[in-house]
């Protein structure tokens, strides 16, 4: 089984590598780009073929090393 996670940081907190492509963005000449969020995807490939057990799995990855809770969200996807 294979998870997909799409971590990204929450909203209120800055992003400043986001801020940096939508500044470059304008420079290339795309001024219409009033703001980019830049975030991470992470796919795993699994051994577990429960889905409950592994999505499970994956959320105690993503709290424990794949996403900092304190300023990121997290999206688990199976496929």
């Amino acid at each position: 089984m294979k998870a997909r996670v799409t971590v990204m940081l929450k909203s209120g907190v800055l992003d400043v590598q986001g801020e940096a492509v939508r500044h470059a963005l304008g420079t290339l000449g795309f001024a219409g780009v009033n703001g980019v969020r830049q975030g991470k995807l992470i796919e795993l490939d699994l051994a577990e073929t429960d889905k409950a057990a592994a999505e499970l799995a994956v959320k105690t990855m993503c709290d424990k090393l794949l996403a900092n809770t304190v300023i990121e969200s997290y999206r688990v996807e199976l496929i």
